[in-house]
């Protein structure tokens, strides 16, 4: 029986060569979100800055836009020949993709071919990571004996974060080791061709695995699904656990994730100014502090259960994000707090002539006067306030007590617009400098202690949503199709509502000007997942997942 199986040591090294195989591959993810900035200039550098950053993180979002159908290739793969296998393969079109990036010419070399080639990969590593955490999650729980689901899948949701951890840390070491200069020049790319030796250790250590005894057994009985998709999602019986399982657990656990990690990374580097390597490491600091609190609530849901846990972990952070984001400004940046407080930034001007900050394709051109001023400010990170003007009126900045007016650029000659330009800025860049704003966070004045505070609670919140969930996965669906229909709401949830989320943000606050409007995109989710979760979602901890009905 299923109630007297005892974890043995060869299981227990199995579980650590699982997670530490997933970690290699998250590492490889992360990557890019770290390095979103450099890339967007060696990728996109023939579009303006504010363009490319949102175009880079395009890019990022790309790798997640994919997930959901890596979900189901692999998912069905993995419920039909196995877990060990599909591991195999994952692994491979991971590192592979991913190494290809480190050796991949820019746009100054290849054209728009760069930008074209990087999307691609991208694309490959979200279709490969896509078929890696339901399988791992899967192969995991079905080794841990009853009442310690929560405890050993909690190992599995410790290798995102410390995917992450690993990811800044080659970057932090490699941009220390080289220069600033040679770093953004050529050195980002040693982090991506590192994995090739990650891949190498990671394909040995799959190549170790057995396979899942719950699955072998249920193979042996010739209860095998043959049509693992249609059981999933072609009966409304499976359908309903699915999009209960997406809308009422793995969306609000997607935004929290996404904010209390890569966002806060963007918010800090963005708008708060903070040297990107130092952001790094207060980010790893983090990480390192609330790590252990993955393993602290998969432990507790094994006594308390799954969704009390995940539902306070979304309603803390809807309650506490403006705050904490807030917090982060003052004591990271608290000259840049003073400015905004003594001289506020208002932007006055018609808006029917105001573009939003937004173009994927690199071909709209913002010179009207309006766009001019917020793409300036929004490359600045400052933030500001919009006030209506007469239709047609020329658009203006006020900075305090002074005004600056802009200039309309459409039909202007190229050397007349870059001059006209030129001294636009050179006279906000006074302004600003005269009324207060910092050019970037002076490490001087940065609260190291309280940084670090705020964003281990960010991280804590993560461990909240994220500890359990893979275990409520597991135990919401049937062994012969638990593969498959964990995987997709897993990737929906994570691959579209948590990845786009910095690329929805940052688009959110370039059009309104309000650096902490971008938070209402998780706060809004948080609040659904945590309503919707409350009161439909079944508690799972004590389900018998050998049970194949």
């Amino acid at each position: 029986m299923a109630d007297t199986h005892v974890i043995t040591g060869d299981e227990k090294r199995v579980i650590f060569a699982s997670s530490l195989g997933t970690v290699f591959e998250w590492y490889d993810f992360y990557l890019y979100g770290s390095l979103a900035a450099i890339i967007s200039k060696q990728f996109f550098a023939g579009v303006n800055e504010t363009t490319a950053f949102i175009f880079a993180l395009m890019a990022f979002a790309a790798g997640f836009a994919v997930r959901p159908f890596g979900a189901l290739v692999f998912g069905r793969l993995g419920d039909l020949i196995g877990r060990k296998y599909t591991f195999l393969i994952t692994i491979l079109i991971m590192g592979m993709s991913t190494a290809v990036v480190g050796l991949l010419p820019g746009y100054a070399s290849i054209g728009v071919a760069a930008p074209v080639i990087l999307i691609c990969l991208r694309l490959l590593q979200g279709l490969a990571l896509g078929g890696e955490y339901g399988g791992a999650a899967t192969y995991v729980a079905e080794h841990a004996p009853p009442g310690k689901r929560g405890a050993f899948t909690a190992w599995i949701q410790t290798t995102a974060t410390l995917g992450l951890f690993l990811s800044l840390l080659v970057i932090w070491t490699c941009r220390n080791a080289l220069g600033k200069d040679v770093f953004e020049a050529w050195g980002w790319r040693v982090p991506f061709l590192v994995s090739i030796l990650l891949l190498i250790v990671s394909v040995y250590i799959r190549m170790q695995l057995n396979e899942s005894p719950v699955f072998k057994k249920m193979k042996e009985e010739g209860k095998q699904s043959k049509a693992p998709l249609t059981e999933s999602f072609g009966r409304w019986s499976n359908l309903k656990v699915v999009i209960l399982a997406l809308l009422g657990a793995v969306a609000g656990q997607a935004v929290v994730w996404y904010t209390g990690q890569f966002y806060a990374l963007f918010f800090m580097t963005k708008t708060l100014g903070v040297a990107p390597d130092q952001a790094d490491l207060y980010i790893a600091a983090s990480l390192a502090i609330a790590t252990p609190f993955f393993l602290i609530f998969g432990s507790l849901s094994d006594k308390i259960g799954r969704k009390k846990i995940i539902m306070l972990g979304c309603l803390l952070a809807a309650l506490t994000y403006f705050p904490l984001f807030k917090g982060l400004t003052h004591y990271v940046n608290p000259a840049l707090e003073t400015a905004v407080a003594q001289s506020p930034i208002v932007v006055t001007a018609d808006p029917a002539k105001c573009a939003f900050q937004f173009d994927p394709i690199g071909k709209a051109t913002f010179k009207q006067s309006c766009d001019i001023i917020k793409s300036a400010l929004a490359k600045k990170g400052i933030p500001y306030s919009n006030q209506a003007a007469p239709a047609g009126a020329l658009a203006n900045v006020t900075i305090g007590a002074t005004k600056i007016d802009s200039f309309e650029g459409n039909g202007l000659p190229k050397d007349e617009f870059k001059g006209k330009s030129d001294a636009f800025n050179k006279s906000l860049g006074d302004a600003l400098k005269t009324a207060g704003y910092p050019a970037k966070a002076d490490p001087a004045q940065i609260n190291t202690l309280m940084t670090i505070a705020i964003l281990t609670i960010l991280v804590i919140y993560v461990t909240m949503v994220y500890g359990p969930i893979a275990a409520m996965l597991v135990e919401l669906f049937p062994t012969r199709i638990r593969y498959t229909s964990m995987s997709l709401p897993y990737h929906i949830g994570n691959g579209w509502f948590g990845g786009f989320l910095p690329t929805v943000a940052f688009a959110m606050v370039a059009k309104t000007g309000d650096v902490y409007y971008g938070l209402w995109y998780p706060i809004v989710i948080a609040v659904a997942t945590f309503i919707i979760g409350s009161l439909f979602l079944p508690e799972t901890k004590d389900r018998d997942i050998y049970a194949n009905d």
